[in-house]
């Protein structure tokens, strides 16, 4: 009697040399623009493309235009919302491809340092206390404070080992989630509203002041991080590996995890905390492109503002009013997460 025992073969991946990962790369970004301009026109009042178009070609070059409010909603408020995702979306995810191949974990996401709690903590305090800072800069300045107090915790000798630094992110994490909730229990309804919807993240409030604030740190912040793609890529080998090749280790991890730091604490000043970008789209990137980061940071980068313009697109569609968009990546990011633990549990062998 024969039996049938099941093989379980390692998942096969996508190839690619180096000029057809130049190609995807182009092709993502032309996918990008396609995205954005059906962005535009989709909404809970649809514009017609060549209309949008015509409102384009008047703001821009002053072409005139016959529907004023139309205007209004592609300029104002559906462009500005765009830009903004894109922004976000870009800086959450060439982030997460830097901070997973510093700690060598594709599990490793933006907010392990404990940028988003002391972000949090600082939107707090603007909501209850009403600082004469604005909210933005609150949370900004606290989740730069939050991440600098995990790096100084874990820094022993000269040295931050990647263990202590994830332990200490969580320490430093959970005291300011803990002052966070003494605050929601102490709001006033309205001031608990306010706060619980900031933190489901979302796009509503963008105008193009913030646009202007945040798109060229960003710009600047994931060039920065693109630049230094070569010593990423010797730092994944590991500590000793990337010193026997001539690579400052901590001066290069403080450089990539500040510049990372700096522009996911500006997109949660701004947006909210917005989960999942910065943990599913550079896994996703790795499994097309590989562990290099000359690609992977551009095209994860990419990716992460596709899916964001996606999710603030059904966030203000699917319903008569403002969803917030932490609770669309939550509900896309979920399934794709268990995915891979099946498929990894399947290559494991069950």
């Amino acid at each position: 009697m024969k039996v049938s025992q099941k093989i379980y073969k390692a998942p096969k991946k996508i190839s690619f040399n180096n000029q057809n990962k130049k190609k995807l790369i182009g092709t993502m970004g032309l996918l990008l623009v396609l995205v954005m301009a059906a962005s535009l026109c989709i909404g809970a009042y649809f514009i017609d493309p060549r209309e949008v178009f015509q409102i384009l070609r008047h703001k821009l070059w002053g072409v005139p235009v016959p529907n004023g409010m139309a205007g209004t909603i592609v300029w104002d408020i559906r462009l500005t919302r765009i830009l903004l995702a894109v922004t976000v979306g870009a800086a959450l995810a060439s982030s997460g491809a830097v901070y997973q191949g510093i700690f060598r974990n594709p599990l490793i996401e933006p907010y392990i340092l404990g940028v988003s709690s002391g972000a949090a903590f600082g939107a707090a305090l603007a909501i209850l206390f009403e600082f004469p800072y604005s909210l933005q800069l609150l949370a900004f300045f606290f989740g730069m404070l939050a991440v600098t107090a995990t790096y100084s915790v874990a820094r022993m000798n000269g040295e931050t080992p990647l263990v202590t630094l994830i332990l200490s992110g969580v320490i430093i994490s959970s005291l300011f989630s803990a002052m966070v909730s003494i605050f929601q229990y102490i709001g006033t309804e309205e001031q608990l509203r306010r706060l619980v919807f900031w933190l489901m993240g979302g796009l509503y409030q963008a105008t193009w002041s913030d646009i202007k604030t945040i798109l060229p740190v960003v710009a600047v912040g994931v060039l920065l991080l693109w630049m230094n793609a070569w010593k990423l890529n010797v730092l994944s080998l590991g500590e000793t590996e990337a010193k026997t090749l001539g690579i400052h280790t901590e001066r290069t991890k403080a450089v990539l995890m500040v510049t990372a730091t700096a522009i996911t604490a500006i997109s949660v000043s701004l947006t909210g905390i917005i989960g999942w970008v910065g943990l599913m789209l550079p896994h996703a990137a790795r499994l097309i492109v590989g562990p290099d980061h000359r690609f992977l940071i551009p095209l994860a980068a990419i990716m992460g503002s596709i899916f964001l313009v996606v999710c603030d697109t059904l966030a203000r569609t699917i319903s008569t009013g403002e969803v917030p968009i932490g609770i669309i990546t939550a509900i896309l990011g979920a399934p794709y997460l268990l995915f891979l633990l099946r498929r990894r549990s399947n290559y494991m062998g069950g």
